[in-house]
């Protein structure tokens, strides 16, 4: 089992899409029973147009098979979504972390493809507990060695109840000289037509290449029958090592408490009891209450004491012919639960609305958004100034520059160490925005989410400059005037008529040419003397308005700009890796398959003490 070992069937083929879309119906007698295909073994090469199985059957049954739909429905769903998510992880997670899910894939694929009709189980135990002896008593004739030489068992045995496991045997790897039959000349019990029991070698011997053996089964088998007894039922390596890490597996194992005859009057009792606390400890469900797991129970196999319980139960479980799909199901559970810190974020994840909004912020202050809309403002209202100002001040400036050149200069050169885009400003957005957007997720989608940041903010800088180069030229020639400005123009102009008009007609006065009068001419030139400047001054206050909207769309411009660049280089990118983890987030749920309460080691325990407090 998935727990055990990394030990794959390597002989098995990759999970393949032909295998779910080659569909064909097998032919049924018409009493529902299989019909004349459905005889001999099921192999991998029953996927032909008349041998694949139905919508939901087993590649190689027919539709009259019990077993035939078991991977189908949610199975099949998991089973796709869990072939789809390792498809899009492959470049976000190491192979190691994919690998038991990986695994679980080339199985169901590998068990597929064979017989459905038949259940195979794996008799486990340790040294001298008595699974040989079990073995043969469940077979009613001795095959497996027994004696009190270990091990006694050193290669898994196999025994079939019927024809046609042949490809689940050698999937096995058990060799042709160790499989029997149960009775010569016949099939022996009817109840157990369809078993395939294996008798594996000691899983604590004291040869390494036996445990390896043991492990390397369990990972292939659909069910396992451990047998434990009253000396070794507590081991440590028996719960730690197998029954606790494959407590997900509890429906698909019986634990049996042999050797019962040698425990006097109550004491049978006490220890299966003392048994069943150590597995609901370990996780293992025991049946209780309604609740799914593990079956246990008592017997001898030396005296046959139990043993025709055990029979029973294992020819009901074989009839069922579920124990493959439930074996499956119960490794994609674990191979979910062991990828789920990759997967499941911590609080809600993605990039608010607001992170979005401050990165732009970021990067039109990195840019100098706020200091060009000031510039351009200022320019709008110097402008004004010029434009509406009276001859004699443009007079005076104009004097001014050419007496002083540069003294006219109204803006102070930048400092020499201020760039046009802040470099460091603009690292310092980017790794705010990247940390928002990663915060939550798993490390290896956070990862990806800043790399992804990262890349696109290699240009960013760049490109940034470029936008403030082209704003500053566009800024940089005359502003639109307002349709106001001619008449302000011709009103200025008016008053400096007035002043010229006055002036020459009281030098006209002066000189005699036109007739005495000082009052008419002073009051013109005053007239024309204060109105200028009241003119600049009324457009210097009709300029504000203006002049600050200018600013404000030339601050807006070069912020939808920066905010632009960012979104293009570094927030869509970001979106995107987000996007791909909520897609594989989405394919996780359904290979998780539906919140049970109490699910993993332990969650039968926890409903089973839910429900009787």
């Amino acid at each position: 089992m998935t727990a055990i070992t990394d030990d794959a069937n390597e002989t098995g083929d990759r999970w393949d899409d032909g295998l779910i879309a080659r569909r064909a119906e097998r032919r049924t007698s018409p009493d529902g029973e299989p019909g004349p295909d459905d005889d001999g073994p099921s192999t991998g090469d029953d996927d032909g147009p008349h041998g694949s199985a139905t919508a939901g059957g087993d590649g190689g049954e027919g539709a009259g098979d019990p077993g035939a739909d078991a991977y189908g429905g949610p199975l099949k769903d998991r089973l796709d979504a869990l072939r789809d998510l390792l498809g899009l992880s492959q470049a976000r997670l190491d192979g190691r972390t994919l690998a038991e899910a990986g695994r679980v894939l080339d199985e169901a694929a590998a068990r597929r493809r064979l017989s459905s009709r038949h259940t195979v189980v794996a008799i486990a135990g340790a040294t001298g507990s008595g699974k040989s002896t079990l073995f043969n008593a469940l077979a009613g004739v001795r095959i497996a060695e027994t004696g009190l030489r270990r091990p006694t068992t050193s290669a898994p045995i196999a025994c079939t109840w019927s024809e046609g496991a042949a490809g689940l045997l050698d999937r096995l790897a058990v060799p042709g000289r160790l499989r029997r039959r149960p009775l010569a000349g016949g099939d022996g019990d009817e109840q157990l037509q369809g078993l395939v029991l294996i008798d594996l070698p000691d899983h604590d011997s004291a040869v390494v290449r036996h445990r390896e053996q043991v492990d390397r089964v369990l990972a292939l088998v659909d069910a396992v029958i451990w047998v434990v007894d009253p000396e070794k039922y507590a081991d440590a390596a028996l719960h730690e090592r197998y029954l606790r890490p494959l407590a997900g597996h509890a429906e698909v194992t019986f634990v049996v408490l042999n050797q019962i005859d040698r425990l006097p009057g109550d004491a049978a009792d006490l220890v299966l009891d003392d048994l069943r606390r150590l597995l609901d400890d370990d996780g293992m469900a025991v049946g209780e209450h309604g609740e799914p797991g593990a079956t246990v129970l008592s017997l001898s196999a030396l005296t046959g004491e139990g043993v025709g319980e055990l029979r029973e139960m294992v020819g009901t479980f074989v009839q069922e012919r579920t124990a493959a799909a439930r074996r499956l199901s119960a490794d994609v559970d674990a191979a979910a639960a062991a990828l789920r810190p990759v997967y499941v974020a911590d609080g809600r994840t993605g990039l608010h609305e607001r992170a979005r909004e401050d990165f732009s912020a970021r990067l039109a202050d990195a840019v100098g958004a706020t200091a060009a809309g000031e510039a351009a403002e200022r320019a709008w209202r110097r402008n004004a100034g010029r434009a509406c100002g009276t001859p004699w001040l443009r007079l005076w400036r104009w004097y001014e520059r050419t007496r002083m050149p540069g003294a006219a200069s109204l803006e102070p050169p930048p400092p020499a160490e201020d760039e046009l885009t802040a470099r460091q400003r603009v690292e310092q957005a980017v790794r705010s925005v990247a940390d928002e957007a990663a915060s939550g997720l798993p490390t290896p989608w956070a990862q990806a989410v800043r790399e992804a940041a990262q890349r696109g903010a290699r240009g960013l800088p760049e490109a940034l400059d470029e936008l403030a180069v082209r704003e500053a030229e566009a800024t940089g020639e005359r502003p639109q005037r307002p349709r106001w400005w001619p008449a302000a123009v011709l009103a200025q102009a008016a008053m400096t008529l007035l002043q010229i008009y006055g002036a020459l007609w009281l030098v006209g006065q002066i000189i005699g040419v036109l007739e005495p009068g000082i009052v008419p001419p002073v009051l013109v030139m005053l007239a024309g003397i204060v109105g200028g400047p009241l003119v600049e001054w009324a457009c210097a206050a009709a300029a504000k308005g203006p002049a600050r909207r200018y600013g404000q769309d030339v601050r807006r411009r070069l912020h939808e700009a920066a905010a632009g660049c960012g979104r293009a280089k570094v927030l869509d990118p970001v979106a995107a890796e987000l996007m791909r983890y909520r897609e594989v987030r989405e394919r996780y749920a359904t290979v998780s398959g539906p919140a049970r309460p109490g699910a993993g080691p332990g969650g039968t325990r926890a409903r089973t003490r839910a429900r009787i407090g």
